[in-house]
């Protein structure tokens, strides 16, 4: 049983064999990185920042 969970488990998870990067392939550079994280920290932080400050406005709604 054994042999055959392992043929099985081969069968569905092949691993795929990567001897080196493709063609044509670079990193993005320091200025993408920053531009990438500074989008990243403000579709996460805006909405957080937006609710914090109106938070009194929320409780006073009373519904």
């Amino acid at each position: 049983f054994e042999s055959q969970a392992q043929l099985l488990l081969e069968t569905l998870w092949a691993q795929a064999r990567v001897s080196q990067p493709p063609e044509g392939h670079s990193h993005a550079s320091q200025r993408e990185q920053a531009i990438a994280l500074a989008a990243m920290f403000t579709c996460f932080l805006a909405p957080t920042a937006w609710v914090l400050a109106h938070v009194e406005h929320y409780k006073s709604r009373g519904d």
